[in-house]
């Protein structure tokens, strides 16, 4: 069970290792992690993970759900600190820039869960 913005989703998950082709032949072994949430009309997702063959179910489940918690801080950094908004042409700058966008809403995060408000922190970025 996981908390979604509408309430908890209760969901059933499954693994099967599965082999990936590369031209038609055997390439390499990995998991497929299946969801299906329960109730009236069942949705199913699909993860491919590369995790060792001894790796626990659990912590399968564990670490693809913090694929949500990374979508999201990168969809809040684009929006409220205009990580989507640079012009460079080498990677060290981008670098740099996703970087400092990060960590600004890193900083923002905390400082909105010290101050115990429930509102969004806007801070304006210079270029």
């Amino acid at each position: 069970m996981s908390l979604g913005t509408k309430g908890p989703i209760v969901c059933e998950f499954n693994r099967r290792s599965v082999i990936l082709s590369d031209a038609g032949l055997p390439n390499k072994t990995v998991w497929l992690l299946i969801r299906r949430t329960l109730g009236d009309d069942p949705q199913y997702s699909y993860f491919i993970s590369n995790a060792s063959s001894s790796t626990r179910l659990k912590t399968l489940l564990r670490i693809s759900g913090l694929r949500w918690a990374i979508e999201q801080c990168f969809e809040e950094t684009k929006s409220e600190l205009g990580m989507d908004h640079y012009e460079v042409r080498k990677y060290p700058g981008c670098h740099h820039h996703i970087i400092t966008c990060m960590l600004a809403h890193f900083f923002l995060w905390h400082l909105k869960i010290r101050l115990e408000k429930k509102s969004t922190v806007y801070c304006a970025v210079a270029a």
